[in-house]
């Protein structure tokens, strides 16, 4: 009998929780979350509950509501890589944009975290849309279309700087005195569109071939990218059908690119407040909700819609509102739907959103989560879920303590890490080099030698 298909849990960490108002909560500490223990205790957590990863959204500039949310600002790769020194287990994925790194950087950090920790480093890949971005490398902000290009161009001369470092090319024989077979390490001389680099890398290839590629978003380009490139996807839908419509687009886009569908996983994210009953549950969902600052959820809203709203649209319904073109354009649709569909005020709408903004917040007991996150799973809707607990340690604690042991008793969960790399936690392939993209080098087997030859990247534009 082939053994139960498992579905896969990673914790999304905010310094104080996902909830907007996690930093007013009594089970919350805003000084802490500035300091390298906090965050050292919710690694240790999530690893004592065998999830997968653990995961740093980032965002390169100071947002204007900063008055009434918390906000720390840690550079991802920075905290991931002391994290990596107080875990062994955990997988570390780090948000980093396409759109104001440069590959040879991002290729050598990446590449550096993955061997400091053992082979679990993960890169969620994003092309950046604020405005407030772009000011603070003044630059006008990329139009939608034209973000997605470069990440296409990044993402595979990143991938050939990792291939150009052959995986046997380290060879410390102390013997002979040769340290390096320069044979097996070349240059990738890409000239493309965005960049010219020369290469090759100066860090040997990554224990995982690459680090583990994630990506999150969900219009129409990020699924196109996601389907080409991606191996995980953090995404969001509200309702059971919207999941599984999400999974089957994917699915059909696979083949094109050559991918059939275990390549990638699909991880929707949720925010789960535990009670021990049902109404302990809705009474902590009101609880934290007592928390939220209208101002701060009207300029939130409106920065997502690309509106201005203020105090006079409270306890109105959501007024009409143009189809944006430039920001998070899946995130845009998603709230504009929940909002028509329940027929919410704009009141209402900011406090469905306080919890997860735009993704599924579950109040219930551990059984009812539980059974939520298996129903998910077992139809198609998802490979596993993003975890964004409202309040953080406490949430993601009770978390583990309550919901996993349950998946686990109905053997949709691991007990044990049976592996010791991110790729390995998440049942995918190591990748040999060349396994992505034009540029890069074309090795065809982990032993053979890359070759050095002059190359510019062919983009392939999915509808």
């Amino acid at each position: 009998m082939a053994p139960q298909r498992q579905l896969h849990l990673n914790a999304f960490i905010m310094p104080n929780g996902h909830h907007e108002a996690a930093w007013r909560h009594h089970s919350t500490d805003p000084v802490r979350a500035r300091t390298l223990q906090h965050y050292v205790d919710i690694a240790r957590t999530a690893e004592r509950g065998r999830l997968d990863s653990v995961f740093l959204a980032d965002v390169v500039g100071l947002g204007d509501n900063v008055r009434h949310n918390s906000h720390s600002g840690f550079e991802p790769l920075t905290l991931l890589s002391a994290l990596a020194a107080s875990t062994e287990h955990i997988g570390l994925i780090a948000t980093a944009s396409t759109t104001y790194n440069h590959p040879y950087t991002l290729a050598r950090a990446f590449a550096s975290l993955d061997h400091l920790s053992g082979g679990r480093a993960g890169w969620n890949i994003v092309t950046s849309s604020s405005a407030i971005e772009a000011g603070n490398f003044g630059i006008e902000r990329p139009d939608h279309a034209r973000r997605y290009e470069r990440a296409e161009e990044f993402l595979e001369v990143v991938a050939a700087l990792w291939d150009s470092f052959g995986d046997d090319a380290i060879v410390a024989d102390t013997t002979s005195g040769v340290y390096a077979d320069t044979d097996r390490i070349a240059p990738i001389d890409h000239h493309g569109e965005f960049f010219d680099v020369a290469g090759p890398l100066n860090v040997p290839r990554p224990v995982q071939g690459y680090p583990l590629l994630v990506q999150a978003g969900s219009s129409e380009a990020g699924k196109a990218y996601a389907a080409r490139y991606a191996e995980a996807v953090f995404t969001a839908q509200q309702t059971l059908q919207d999941g599984i419509d999400f999974s089957d687009d994917l699915t059909r886009r696979l083949p094109r690119h050559g991918r059939s569908r275990d390549e990638l996983l699909v991880l929707p994210g949720i925010s789960p407040i535990i009670g021990s009953t049902q109404e302990e549950a809705q009474r902590l969902e009101a609880e934290i909700n007592a928390g939220i600052v209208p101002a701060y959820g009207l300029a939130q809203l409106s920065s997502m819609l690309d509106v201005e709203l203020t105090e006079e649209h409270l306890d109105a319904p959501l007024p009409h509102v143009e189809h944006i073109t430039q920001g998070n354009q899946s995130r845009f649709t998603l709230v504009t739907e929940l909002a028509r569909r329940e027929e919410l005020t704009v009141r209402q709408l900011i406090e469905r959103l306080a919890g997860g903004r735009g993704h599924r917040v579950l109040a219930g007991t551990p059984e009812q989560i539980a059974d939520d996150l298996e129903t998910w799973f077992t139809k198609g809707a998802a490979d596993g879920f993003n975890i964004m607990p409202p309040t953080y340690p406490q949430s993601l604690e009770v978390f583990v303590d309550t919901v996993v042991p349950i998946l686990q008793e109905r053997g949709l969960f691991r007990r044990e890490y049976t592996g010791t790399t991110l790729r390995e936690h998440y049942g995918l392939a190591r990748p040999q080099a060349g396994h992505i993209g034009s540029t890069s080098t074309t090795s065809t087997s982990t032993t053979s030698a890359p070759t050095s030859s002059s190359t510019s990247t062919t983009k392939e534009h999915a509808a």
